[in-house]
């Protein structure tokens, strides 16, 4: 087998990722050519999912023969960092006290950087099976850009017999996370001169009883559910946005509210967007109705990523528990691709190196001590499949 993985190999990758602004709003292409060159250089052809207008693209390579083998996924997309108060360039790899700070460092580019330094081993090493390299698009905006890849597995792709989805989890093991599902629910009433309320129907006042029956659902799923594999063990319901209203003096026709579930595997939160309409029409439809007939309360889901449960028997997470050495798995309330692997009937596990607490923030920064054991996982992998 080749010699270790260099530590400043897969930093020198990290840094060449975090150079390429790959901000959801923007195309991902140019980080997406670098990888296909870099692998073209080692020899390992790749295929390119585009999304409809060709701006953005997931790619999946595989590295050995054979049939089945294991995935290794990440997302090449990142958060904006609009408004955050950075102490270094964003997009410019900086190290300082055994951390590399950077936008993606944590989520979850310095993953990708593992896995791409660790591809001169992978194809020196005498695979049994192939590894797979899975890079998608779009994930920060509902796990979106993974989805036409994921239909094409087991057809022209092949269909890997475990995912590893390498978001940040401090190299721990996990087994299951909680669905997202976003909502927008908007209010038409009737607009009236400020004047005279009383003709018009108020839809930011209607709006507003609706966030406090959303607070009632969420306080009631709190109190009813408790699972502690994870943290909250409730399924959590939250108005995050009200947009609603044209001037001081106009009654506002139209309200927005949209607000999330982060549900549990299983969880009957799911009923939220029926709860609400229900207290809509007994409650509020029926006074708003008889000012303007056409007034109306409509929800829409947004985006829905489904929640994810391995379950005791899974074969993604044995392997990453006899990889990492770990005893148990644990569940994590944000969410990851692994559900969307798993409804596919392709074995899902999560594990990759970085702090949640760390996404997402200013100075977002990954530890090289974690590098350092996401490239060992990678080794033992390796080694792992080999003959």
């Amino acid at each position: 087998m080749a010699a270790p993985v260099s530590t400043q190999d897969a930093i020198d990758l990290l840094a060449k990722l975090i150079a390429f602004d790959t901000t959801s709003a923007k195309s991902n292409l140019d980080l997406i050519a670098f990888v296909r060159a870099y692998l073209d250089g080692h020899g390992i052809a790749s295929t390119l999912v585009p999304d409809g207008d060709g701006k953005k693209a997931c790619l999946f390579a595989t590295i050995g023969e054979g049939e089945s083998g294991i995935g290794l996924s990440g997302h090449s997309d990142c958060v904006p960092v609009t408004g955050q108060s950075w102490t270094s360039d964003p997009f410019t790899l900086t190290e300082r006290d055994g951390k590399l700070y950077g936008r993606g460092t944590c989520d979850m580019k310095g993953f990708i950087a593992c896995v791409l330094a660790s591809v001169p081993l992978f194809k020196s090493a005498p695979l049994t099976e192939p590894i797979h390299i899975l890079i998608s698009y779009d994930e920060e905006v509902g796990c979106a850009g993974v989805r036409p890849m994921i239909a094409r597995l087991g057809q022209d792709l092949p269909r890997p017999r475990v995912v590893i989805v390498g978001e940040p989890s401090s190299m721990q093991v996990i087994d299951g996370h909680k669905c997202i599902d976003v909502f927008r629910t908007t209010v038409t009433g009737k607009e009236a001169h400020s004047s005279m309320p009383a003709i018009g129907v108020n839809a930011i006042s209607a709006a507003s009883k609706l966030v406090e029956e959303i607070d009632r659902i969420a306080a009631d799923v709190a109190s009813t559910e408790n699972d502690p594999h994870y943290e909250p063990p409730y399924s959590t319901v939250m108005v995050a946005m009200v947009d609603g209203g044209t001037a001081p003096n106009i009654v506002p026709r139209n309200c927005d509210v949209l607000w999330q579930l982060r549900g549990l595997p299983g969880t009957k939160a799911k009923d939220a967007p029926s709860r609400l309409a229900a207290f809509a029409e007994e409650t509020l439809l029926p006074g708003m109705r008889a000012v303007a007939p056409t007034a109306s309360v409509d929800t829409k889901t947004e985006t829905s990523v489904p929640a994810f449960s391995a379950g005791p028997d899974s074969e993604a997470v044995s392997l990453a528990m006899t990889l990492t050495g770990a005893n148990r798995a644990s569940g994590v309330s944000y969410a990851t691709e692994a559900g969307l692997f798993q409804n596919a009937g392709c074995p899902a596990v999560v594990c990759g190196p970085g702090d949640i607490a760390q996404a997402h923030a200013a100075d977002e920064f990954v530890t090289l001590s974690q590098i350092d054991t996401c490239l060992e996982f990678l080794a033992k992998l390796t080694q792992r499949m080999s003959a």
